[in-house]
């Protein structure tokens, strides 16, 4: 049996969160063993209403699943008085806020880091914005591919003075996400330690930028100019040595790591890539690209596959999403986890790393608004009818119940 839901044990995180950074990193908190209770509008957060290419399991949005496992529902009206109220009782009495709303949100609601921390002075609370809590791009929207160009990421990744190109899933979002997790247990650590509270304050904008940090520096340090950027096609990054990257064979292509020319040319058994192997691979990398591309045409996977094997070349066929589904790694690692959701089933991604050899089993979904706030609520000290009188007044939201039953 796994030792990761104890991790966190004891751990109480009230997350005011939506879309994907924030409510992923109170995922791996809860998949830790934390008690992630999600506070949500009586409307439910964002991403239960939403999901990329229309993906719902029923009546639920696959993109609420892939971020929200092993949390607690709790719906509040935080634009009443009453709500807000409520919502600072129950930052008295939690270790952790994590909120992903613009700046500036909270503290109109009532329940910025202020009025938090002078209800409970040990409090960890941590902010995720789009650019940062402060600064000339504060209000400005803040999502993963707008931040994708604003960092440099695009141009990067594509020819900038072609055809940029973004990264094809929200890596931002998911790193920044991890960065976000990483600082609030930085953070609670002290707070067991010390009984000091702290301020964490992310931002996708920093993220994108940690993102590329081996790229950042040799680009930076190395005094370059945005003309290093331009490349063969078939280059991954513009600072590795060719063949770095990725080639065409007879059917679908192969992805070629850090291996000298020499190696891939004896590999290929080719006379013109060895020709080329005294080179600067780095000065000379279209030259190289174009001369791989050209004897790995037409070839058969399999076949180079064993030739690159014998000569330490490494590289990897390019998958799509079908193949790694059926990846036997991807199977051995249980990296997914089919959730049944009414009559239907999806299927996500599980917690990505291991503890004493396993993986968190642990995987339930909220999948009404407001689903725990009777149960939140009661082990906060409220009573049953101080709960019916919140829901009368509005506050709260207690599933199949109508707000003003007697």
């Amino acid at each position: 049996m796994s030792e990761a839901p104890t991790l966190l044990a004891g751990m109480k995180v009230l997350s005011f969160c939506h879309y994907l950074q924030g409510p992923a990193a109170s995922q791996y908190l809860a998949d830790m063993g934390a008690d992630v209770v999600k506070v949500e509008p009586p409307s439910g957060a964002f991403e239960r209403g939403w999901a990329g290419a229309d993906t719902f399991v029923g009546d639920v949005s696959a993109f609420f699943l892939s971020g929200n496992r092993n949390k607690r529902s709790l719906a509040i009206d935080l634009k009443t008085p009453e709500g807000k109220a409520l919502a600072l009782d129950l930052i008295a009495q939690f270790d952790v806020v994590l909120e992903n709303y613009r700046p500036g949100v909270m503290d109109r609601l009532g329940i910025g880091y202020g009025a938090a921390q002078a209800v409970n002075p040990r409090i960890v609370y941590a902010s995720a914005t789009g650019f940062g809590s402060d600064g000339p791009m504060r209000d400005r929207p803040g999502q993963d591919l707008l931040v994708q160009a604003r960092v440099g990421l695009m141009a990067a990744t594509g020819d900038a003075s072609v055809a940029p190109t973004p990264v094809g899933c929200a890596a931002v979002d998911q790193h920044g996400a991890s960065l976000l997790a990483m600082g609030v247990l930085g953070a609670y650590v002290r707070a067991l330690k010390t009984g000091r509270g702290a301020r964490v304050e992310a931002s996708l904008f920093n993220a994108g930028i940690d993102l590329q940090a081996e790229a950042l520096a040799l680009y930076y340090s190395g005094g370059r100019d945005a003309s290093v950027l331009r490349r063969d096609r078939r280059l991954a990054t513009w600072f590795h040595q060719a063949p770095y990257g990725v080639y065409a064979l007879a059917e679908g292509f192969v992805a070629l790591s850090l291996s000298s020319l020499a190696a891939v040319a004896r590999a290929l058994d080719s006379e013109d890539l060895a020709a080329l192997a005294a080179l600067d691979p780095y000065v000379e990398r279209d030259a190289v690209a174009v001369a791989v591309a050209g004897a790995l045409e037409g070839r058969a996977y399999d076949e180079v596959s064993r030739a690159f094997d014998r000569e330490n070349v490494w590289h990897q066929r390019v998958q799509d999403y079908d193949d790694l589904r059926r990846d036997p790694q991807a199977i051995f690692n249980g990296a997914f986890r089919e959730i049944p959701v009414g009559d239907g089933v999806a299927t996500v991604a599980g917690h990505p790393l291991r503890y004493d050899g396993a993986a968190p089993s642990r995987a339930d979904y909220a999948l009404e608004i407001g689903q725990h706030t009777e149960e939140v609520l009661a082990e906060a000290g409220l009573s049953p009818d101080a709960i019916r009188r919140l829901a009368e007044a509005g506050a709260v939201t207690i599933p199949n119940r109508k707000a003003c039953a007697a």
